[in-house]
């Protein structure tokens, strides 16, 4: 299996948040450094006063620019506290792509360089994490690292979290900022990749997959599900080998023309990032 990344939003995302870190680092640092300055011009004019009203043997102000000499050195400005460990986001984000990677890893292995993987692919209805296109057909694949036991009612997704000894410490919905489920995610970016498909002479369809496969991920119940839910990428595989479609070398190479071209085309249309 050939693997051609057209994109990485997770890496994308990741290298924001440690510019955004080292961005926050340079000017915490530059702030300090100016608050020092500023204490120990501060302490240097108490000291002229507190000698001034020495040489000028002011008793009551020389005593009075003691007390203030010291309450000075007292307010020696911190220094800013480096983040040094990842945060909560980072680590989930590097698990999200570690879980890709296995997936890509995994299938790579199983299939033939028949079969292609395109990493990242994205339109104007969001992002695929993993299109394959081989002599088995068109699949687009969703991949969730949740450590949760899901429920799936159509396109609604539930997560309950328990910890070791069973009790359930969260809950909540599956949803990307905008509020579509996982399924959503897959299905609204793959209508539109087959409508550009059609639009290009290829009447294909597109199987959709999401397949949770963090190592505690579970499926607790599905019903109406409007995609075929995973938790090993060794189902994925067995789907693709049960595929009735088949599609000549020179249709995959047409398709796959089409799908990078796509892809480009929308990624152009995006303001560049910040």
């Amino acid at each position: 299996m050939r693997l051609i990344e057209l994109s990485n939003h997770p890496r994308g995302l990741l290298r924001d948040i440690h510019r955004q870190r080292e961005a926050d680092g340079r000017r915490a640092r530059s702030r300090y450094q100016r608050e020092v300055a500023q204490h120990a011009e501060r302490l240097s004019r108490a000291r002229a006063r507190r000698d001034d009203a020495l040489g000028r043997h002011r008793w009551w102000a020389w005593i009075r620019e003691i007390v203030a000499v010291w309450g000075e050195k007292r307010r020696v400005p911190r220094q800013p506290v480096t983040v040094s460990v990842p945060t909560g986001k980072e680590e989930s984000i590097a698990a999200g792509m570690a879980g890709e990677q296995q997936v890509a890893h995994d299938l790579g292995a199983a299939l033939g360089n028949d079969w292609l993987l395109f990493s990242g692919y994205r339109n104007g209805r969001g992002e695929i994490d993993d299109l394959l296109v081989g002599p088995g057909g068109l699949f687009a694949i969703e991949v969730k690292h949740h450590n949760a036991t899901v429920y799936i009612n159509g396109d609604d997704w539930l997560f309950e979290k328990f910890d070791r000894w069973g009790n359930r410490v969260e809950q909540g919905r599956i949803a990307d900022r905008t509020g579509r489920s996982p399924s959503e995610q897959v299905n609204d970016a793959a209508d539109e990749l087959e409508r550009f498909l059609h639009s290009r002479g290829h009447h294909v369809s597109i199987a959709r997959i999401v397949i949770l496969n963090h190592p505690r991920s579970k499926v607790g119940g599905q019903r109406n599900a409007t995609v075929q839910v995973t938790t090993s990428s060794r189902q994925i595989i067995d789907v693709v080998n049960r595929s009735p479609f088949g599609f000549a070398s020179a249709r995959v190479t047409q398709l796959a023309s089409l799908i990078e071209r796509d892809h480009r085309f929308h990624e152009s249309r995006r303001s560049p990032r910040k």
